[in-house]
């Protein structure tokens, strides 16, 4: 086994790596934070269910309204210095938020406002983190730097909702928010430390010609568009999760502190799938991709099926675990199979595919379950994310495509 971890640790020797790997395990601690918080902070300026999902959804919207532009300027001027811009507005935002909150003025309205700008900086900054990532590490070492940017996520999954959880309850939500503001700072000046080699520039072209060459990228590859028509159909259904569980926390559970200690649950195998990650190489890896992911609908089914934490913290940690580990399998294989110089492009409208239906689902779920009640929508989002795994794993190209890409002459799936 130490065989196979050294591959996953030498990357570590890596300055820039490490930079960049620092940046992405400190900012990630605050939005984990931020996921139990904002919810929190909601209701405790007197928000209804409703007004949690439109806060949640005015962070999402205005993300998938500027990913694609943000693809096309990061493969257009340094990918660095648009991930900085990104984290310094993210600052401002959410330290303006944390001050509406700690100073008790705070209004639904305001919170909806200032998610949006946050959502619209990380609309720049994802794109843009894709594409870096092959320019700080080689070829091979991709499978491992994604498992280990996948085991910050994690850690921060497990950290985030116990700080959170406490911070929530001993202090207020503010306080969580205002953590977050600090982590961007923190990842800000890493990124700023961080040092890449220029990129060959080719001809600058107009900006709805680099647009319109990204989608042609993107939609000659099957198996990309068929998965990411996939992630946006269950991303509509996982909105329920964001909305629907921390009323069910706050109803039936505790309150923030368990569905803190659910979320930690699902960091912790998480952790496990990115630490997995590092170590499989799947001869077909979308196919393996897709079982790992059909994983996240098991909580959905235990929300509605239980009122025991740890039991749903059980089916918490086999989502994270199997999210984690899709998620490392997925990135490595867009890195591995798409050019360089598209790659951001790509990738953002993976982002944009992936998320476009998530902030309506973040919308709906609540007059869905003031409607048919909260544990009839979780049964439903349940079936239907069923569904939508087996549609996936009935496609060819996601069953075949092999882990390393054609060589000259080869078709491509």
């Amino acid at each position: 086994m130490s065989g196979e971890a050294a591959p996953a640790l030498g990357v570590l020797r890596r300055r820039e790596f490490r930079l960049l790997f620092s940046a992405q395990a400190v900012s990630v601690l605050g939005d984990r934070m931020v996921a139990v918080a904002l919810a929190f902070a909601v209701l405790e300026i007197g928000g209804s269910v409703a007004d949690v999902g439109l806060v949640l959804a005015a962070g999402t919207f205005p993300l998938v309204a500027t990913v694609l532009v943000g693809g096309v300027v990061a493969d257009r001027v340094s990918r660095r210095a648009v991930m900085v811009a990104a984290d310094l507005v993210r600052v401002a935002s959410q330290g303006a938020m944390a001050a509406l909150l700690i100073a008790g003025v705070a209004e639904v309205w305001m919170l909806a406002l200032l998610a949006a700008v946050a959502g619209a900086a990380t609309g720049f900054f994802g794109p843009a983190s894709t594409g870096l990532l092959p320019e700080v590490v080689l070829a091979e070492q991709l499978q491992p730097a994604n498992a280990l940017r996948a085991s910050a996520v994690s850690a921060g999954e497990i950290l985030g909702p116990i700080l959170a959880g406490v911070l929530v309850a001993a202090a207020g939500a503010g306080w969580a928010i205002a953590v977050d503001a600090v982590t961007f700072a923190v990842s800000a000046a890493c990124l700023l430390a961080l040092r890449v080699t220029p990129r060959a520039r080719e001809q600058q072209s107009a900006f709805a010609v680099d647009l319109r060459a990204g989608w042609d990228a993107f939609r000659s590859r099957r198996w990309v568009w068929t998965f990411v028509a996939y992630f946006s159909l269950v991303n509509l259904l996982w909105g329920a999760w964001g909305t629907l569980g921390p009323i069910v926390a706050e109803q039936d559970l505790g309150g923030a502190a368990a569905w803190g200690a659910i979320l930690t649950a699902m960091g912790v195998g998480a952790l496990a799938g990115s630490l997995l990650a590092a170590r499989v190489r799947p001869s077909r890896p979308l196919l393996l991709a897709a079982f790992t992911d059909s994983l996240f609908a098991l909580p959905l089914a235990f929300l509605a099926a239980t009122s025991s934490v740890p039991l749903i913290a059980c089916g918490a940690f086999l989502a994270g675990a199997g999210m984690a580990l899709t998620i490392s399998i997925w990135e490595s294989t867009l890195q591995r199979h798409i050019p360089g110089e598209s790659l951001s492009r790509v990738s953002s409208y993976d982002w944009f595919g992936s998320l476009a239906f998530y902030p309506l689902g973040l919308a709906i779920w609540g007059p869905i379950a003031a409607a048919i009640g909260v544990g009839t929508s979780l049964w439903l989002s349940f079936g239907m994310a069923a569904a939508m795994t087996l549609a996936l794993l009935s496609v060819p190209d996601i069953r075949r495509l092999p882990v390393a890409p054609p060589v000259a002459g080869e078709a491509t799936p």
